[in-house]
């Protein structure tokens, strides 16, 4: 193996140059999902992919999940790009997810320069949107197919892949698509390996093995039939944004502990091994409170900090539908009001016994108040977060990857966030899946100026080449 990965990895310096421009190509191609005039080069996007698979030897199916109705417009979804390069029997088979659709970007957002065309800066960024999320790790994948043919390497395993152009807009239809063909298509996959989230810090690099769940509710309040004027009924009625105040002050304190009854009860105990993953780990106040730009950081122990980011459930309020919100002043009293919030998950919360405890809380707490008001709790999205061992064969294999790469034992980190696709496939193909991060934290994903350092692209490049061989001489049921 040594041989040839070496050999890969002297491929992949001397065509850095190529692999760049390639990346240049995509990033030009507007593929906004959420942009209803620009659908058209989202579907140009996949039929790239497919195009490019294609012609290195794949075989690919273009599976169209169907109609999206975007603010009034019908709009075809976009294809979702299935593909197995190589289907030699006595070789592990490993699937691949990533999405090749991006968030909106405007040069008047922000943006020092044209977002859609690719930029390398004197400091080594690669600045462009969708550079990190998520066209730099799935060109990842095909360059590195394309580098082995190229230079008559054998390619180590079987290659399954799934991509998608509904990722920034909800994966609309994906899950249908992985339910359908966990038995046809995903048949015979051994792991799955997706790159699509970062590093903890911006230099060393990261495992990931846990995800957050994410709970949506929206909390209604409705009083008299219509908007009010606060100088005539103003103290002469109960008014439905008040009720509606007091109601999300009762959720969470200033210190970010939920007081919910009974929703820490199903948090995972701590174990030993846990508590040692924290050890030397890549993360600081100093470089949060300069990503933040202000530190308003609550806990005073970096270890915690990541606890809550990771281990902890935490509640956040998102805003207010039916409010005035606009410059200016408005002495209105609204009839109806509807407050968001969320609940992010960890083990071993279950979504219905979360909905539970909150929609019992906030009966309780409205009862309290004796007002004439109709309150109600809609829960609008019940996810599961996602766990895995560090420990399993997967994992290992890419932790020795990542070392062969950049020199190091990669951190092992759990997101805060959600990428419900993980659990989808964990749950419908019932092998182990993989996080395996390319870019590093500070690359603006969903931000202006997005970038993938150069640095990250082409070693991100030899990673996953890496992470390939090793897959192929580990033993998956250890």
């Amino acid at each position: 193996m040594a041989t040839t990965v070496d050999k890969y990895f002297e491929l992949v310096d001397q065509h850095q140059k190529e692999f760049i421009e390639t990346l240049r190509e995509v990033v030009a191609i507007p593929s906004v999902s959420s942009d209803a005039s620009r659908r058209g080069e989202v579907v140009r996007m996949g039929e790239w992919l497919q195009a490019r698979w294609e012609a290195l030897g794949a075989t690919c199916k273009r599976v169209d999940p169907g109609k999206q109705d975007l603010h009034g417009v019908e709009l075809d979804l976009p294809p979702v790009i299935l593909g197995q390069y190589g289907n030699d029997a006595n070789k592990k088979t490993v699937l691949v997810y990533g999405h090749y659709d991006v968030q909106p970007a405007l040069l008047e957002d922000g943006w020092d320069t044209d977002p859609f065309t690719l930029v390398e800066t004197v400091d080594g960024r690669l600045v462009g949107r969708g550079s990190t999320d998520d066209k730099g790790p799935v060109l990842g994948w095909l360059l590195c197919a394309e580098t082995h043919k190229q230079a008559g390497l054998e390619f180590p395993v079987n290659l399954k892949f799934c991509f998608e152009g509904m990722e920034e807009s909800g994966s609309e239809g994906l899950d249908d698509i992985i339910v359908a063909e966990a038995d046809k298509w995903f048949k015979g996959t051994d792991v799955v390996c997706i790159s699509d989230n970062y590093w903890l810090g911006t230099s060393k690099p990261c495992l990931t093995h846990g995800l957050r769940g994410v709970s949506y509710f929206h909390l209604q309040v409705e009083g008299p039939g219509a908007d009010l004027h606060s100088g005539v009924f103003g103290g002469t009625v109960h008014e439905p944004m008040i009720d509606l105040v007091h109601l999300l002050s009762t959720l969470v304190d200033p210190n970010g502990r939920i007081k919910v009854p009974g929703i820490y009860d199903q948090v995972m105990a701590e174990t030993e091994e846990e508590e040692r993953s924290y050890e030397g780990l890549e993360f600081s106040h100093k470089a949060l409170s300069g990503d933040l730009k202000r530190d308003v950081i609550i806990h005073s122990d970096e270890r915690m900090t990541l606890k809550h980011r990771w281990r902890f459930p935490t509640l956040s309020i998102h805003g207010v539908e039916g409010a005035f919100y606009a410059p200016g002043d408005k002495t209105v009293i609204p009839a109806r009001v509807r407050g968001k919030f969320s609940l992010r998950t960890v083990p071993n919360m279950e979504p219905a016994r979360v909905a539970e405890l909150v929609t019992n809380y906030l009966n309780a707490e409205f009862a309290k108040l004796g007002s004439k008001n109709v309150m109600k709790v809609i829960e609008t999205h019940g996810g599961r977060w996602w766990y895995s061992s560090p420990n399993h064969p997967n994992f290992v294999a890419a932790a020795r990857a990542t070392e062969r790469v950049y020199g190091v034992t990669p951190d092992l980190t759990r997101e805060g966030g959600s990428i419900p696709v993980t659990l989808t496939f964990e749950e419908n193909l019932r092998v182990n899946v993989l996080l395996l991060p390319m870019g590093a934290a500070d690359d603006g994903a969903h931000s202006i100026n997005e970038k993938i350092d150069k640095r990250n692209y082409i070693q991100g490049i030899k990673l996953l080449g890496a992470y390939l061989h090793e897959i192929a001489v580990t033993d998956l049921t250890a």
